[in-house]
């Protein structure tokens, strides 16, 4: 399939990642490779690959830029409803790669999937940062503690945990611009072929090919090995953060996650936590299947 790529302004999607790393000096500063990253905010499968997508970029994010797409189309979220009241399939499923509270049960919510769609493309009009930071907290209020993420006061809510301008967010998501920036994704959504998500696609910044597509969930060096191939030469991989600046980083993450991006067992990551918990310096927040760590001090 011929993926073309779009143009769009250089925004450091990475949330400032790269810059946890000692190494960054030493990284080349132009990236070379482009990652179009399609994503559904109520899909489980985008949930659980968060901690994947992480250590890519924390390892190999001086490599690559990334734009995140919501990708979807109008037509399937006006039939969602419909189609949550006469099946039961729509259960998110568990996965070990990343806690939750259990199966949330869309079709027992009043569920309309624009509005967190486009309460998504609000958020990031205050900057990619914070478009991040809300879609974090929108999937947390989701899958930990099964709110209606495309309820007003829910996503209200989000977005004063995000750092967002509570009032200006208000505004934006019934707002023109968040409308015309979620037309955008949906007609590249269309434009690519983009038929699931998660789905990764993958363009070399140095040449006109194709883009090499990826879609669904896959083990780490998969993604690795791709962005070798697309490179044409073995990529340096950067050093970790420490715990300690991981977690201070993003405030709030799950023992699994950090497990993952750091190449530890869970049981060395709880044994690290327990002493900063000592240190009061972070505090376990349990959920039904698993814990996650929210930086305090």
């Amino acid at each position: 399939m011929n993926l073309k790529r779009h143009s769009f302004e250089e925004c450091n999607q990475e949330m400032g990642i790269c810059g946890i790393s000692d190494s960054r000096e030493q990284l080349p500063l132009k990236k070379p490779i482009e990652i179009y990253f399609f994503i559904d905010p109520l899909c489980h499968d985008c949930w659980t690959i968060e901690p994947i997508i992480k250590k890519f970029q924390i390892e190999y994010g001086h490599y690559f830029k990334v734009r995140i797409l919501l990708a979807g189309k109008l037509s399937y979220w006006n039939a969602f409803n419909r189609s949550l009241k006469k099946k039961n399939k729509h259960e998110t499923q568990l996965d070990p790669t990343m806690c939750c509270a259990g199966k949330v049960e869309l079709n027992k919510m009043d569920i309309n999937p624009y509005n967190a769609y486009i309460a998504v493309k609000a958020a990031e009009l205050q900057g990619p940062h914070a478009g991040l930071r809300f879609l974090r907290k929108l999937r947390e209020a989701l899958f930990l503690r099964k709110c209606n993420v495309t309820d007003e006061a829910i996503l209200k809510q989000c977005s004063k945990e995000a750092g967002l301008d509570v009032d200006i967010f208000l505004d934006d998501l019934h707002s023109k611009t968040a409308t015309k920036a979620l037309q955008c994704d949906i007609q590249t959504t269309s434009e690519m072929d983009v038929e699931s998500v998660p789905s990764l696609v993958f363009f070399n910044g140095n040449s006109e090919e194709a883009g090499i597509k990826i879609s669904g969930h896959y083990p780490y060096h998969i993604y690795v090995q791709l962005l070798e191939d697309m490179l044409g030469f073995t990529p340096e991989r950067a050093s970790h953060p420490n715990l300690e600046a991981f977690l201070c980083h993003y405030g709030f993450l799950a023992t699994s996650e950090i497990a993952t991006v750091l190449d530890k067992s869970p049981e060395e990551v709880e044994r690290s936590l327990k002493s900063l918990m000592l240190q009061q310096k972070v505090e376990a927040v349990p959920f039904k299947y698993g814990t996650f760590w929210k930086w305090i001090a």
